[in-house]
């Protein structure tokens, strides 16, 4: 016993896994963003088919009381 400490077994894989680890955790963020984005997208584009449908809906509903009642 030379008292020397002796290093501990190398993992010749371990750098790979890790570069394929951090590249897929990147990739996902990226997706993650992606789609937040497309959901904000189809969140607003609803809305405004919404309104739009909602306004229709108000002028034919006007329009068919401005008739009946003749105002």
């Amino acid at each position: 016993m030379s008292g020397r400490i002796e290093a501990p077994p190398v993992d010749p894989t371990a750098v790979d896994r890790a570069y394929h680890f951090y590249r897929a955790r990147r990739h996902a963020k990226i997706e993650h963003r992606r789609a937040t984005r497309m959901a904000h997208a189809r969140f607003w584009v609803f809305l405004a088919i919404l309104v739009l449908a909602v306004l229709v809906l108000g002028v034919t509903v006007w329009g068919e009381i401005t008739r009946l009642f003749g105002l």
